[in-house]
């Protein structure tokens, strides 16, 4: 029999069977009609509580529709709203937008904060500056953006600004996804005091969205790969049956399994609210340092055909190129997981390493 989360990856399926992957363009930000339909099917807002305008369900439902998208190409911001935006602002004890409206997640480090009111806790804020790199820029409706904290102010606070009328610069990353600059001109915003601790979660939970995804892609080009080179013939035989080509798609199904391992395992902790954010460090690293390698030997394994335009490879490795740099890079996370590996010293070490793995 299957299971609830069996059925709401096969209804995902099902909505991308009709929704074929499109390359993005400056007129074409993103795939509406595709949003509108999981909107609909009340996908948009799994994971997240009934009662707080979500549609229910499990962290592991949300990771599911989010690993089937991204598998897919799907050009929507869900990702960022049931794995980051979503949660964050649950946690900071802000109302949820509704879940058909698309809401994604930025960091505005350059963005200068000042209360409307006492600042304690839950309030009103106005913020000025500008904030780059915005996923689904010009698409999504509102924005859960991490800025400073306001002068006078430890920490950080996550804000909810509505962003649907603000206009957004035409930058993309390889893909073509947005991730435009977004300029707030006191911008009015619902927002709530994090710590230090509470701001590092929330940008752990950028990186493991991100780490899902691009796991999800991997095991995809992986199995795109197999695929072709067991119906591609050369010198009378399949490809599969060259040594040599058989040695690339272990080595990728190696780095593939390994992403895979680590992601479930930040997921689960995610879950658990424990080590959330060496976990995602750890994952985040791993997958990017995964990208190099898989991405590298399914082209080749293609040859020429894995280039053009026609055919769907593009549409995973420029998505895997691009989501490795994003919420924060190999360095960066490799130092944060560094840093919280020897932070109990030589003899918590071991410990600190077996619990993050």
């Amino acid at each position: 029999m299957a299971s609830d989360q069996d059925l709401v990856i096969e209804t995902v399926r099902d909505i991308l069977g009709s929704h074929e992957p499109f390359v993005l363009t400056a007129e074409r930000r993103w795939d509406e009609p595709l949003w509108t339909a999981l909107a609909e099917a009340g996908l948009t807002g799994v994971g997240l509580p009934e009662e707080a305008g979500g549609s229910g369900g499990e962290l592991a439902d949300a990771v599911a529709i989010v690993r089937t998208l991204a598998a897919g190409a799907a050009a929507v911001p869900v990702a960022e709203q049931l794995l980051v935006a979503g949660p964050a602002l649950l946690a900071a004890g802000l109302d949820l937008p509704a879940p058909e409206q698309p809401t994604t997640f930025a960091i505005g480090d350059a963005v200068t904060v000042h209360p409307v009111d006492n600042g304690d806790g839950p309030g009103r804020f106005t913020l000025s500056g500008t904030v780059t790199d915005v996923p689904w820029a010009g698409a999504a409706s509102s924005v859960a953006v991490l800025v400073p904290a306001p002068a006078g102010m430890e920490g950080s606070l996550l804000a909810l600004v509505d962003v649907s009328s603000l206009p957004a610069t035409d930058a993309f990353n390889l893909a073509g996804e947005p991730r435009g600059t977004l300029v707030l001109d006191q911008a009015a915003a619902a927002g709530a005091l994090l710590t230090v601790a509470q701001a590092d979660a929330v940008r752990a939970r950028y990186a493991l969205a991100r780490a899902v995804q691009l796991a999800a892609a991997l095991e995809q080009v992986l199995a795109w790969t197999v695929q072709y080179a067991g119906e591609r013939h050369q010198f009378g035989r399949p490809l599969g049956k060259f040594q040599a080509i058989q040695m690339e798609l272990a080595e990728m199904a190696g780095e593939v399994t390994a992403v895979t391992a680590l992601t479930d395992a930040a997921v689960q902790a995610q879950d658990r609210a424990e080590n959330v954010v060496l976990a995602a460090a750890a994952a985040k690293v791993r997958a990017g340092a995964a990208v190099e390698v898989v991405a590298r030997l399914a082209h080749q394994v293609h040859g020429a055909i894995g280039f053009t335009q026609e055919h769907k490879l593009h549409h995973l490795t420029r998505r895997l190129w691009s989501w490795r740099d994003e919420a924060g890079s190999e360095l960066v996370w490799s130092r944060v997981l560094a840093s919280g590996l020897l932070a109990d010293g030589p003899e918590g070490f071991w410990p600190a390493l077996t619990r993050v793995g």
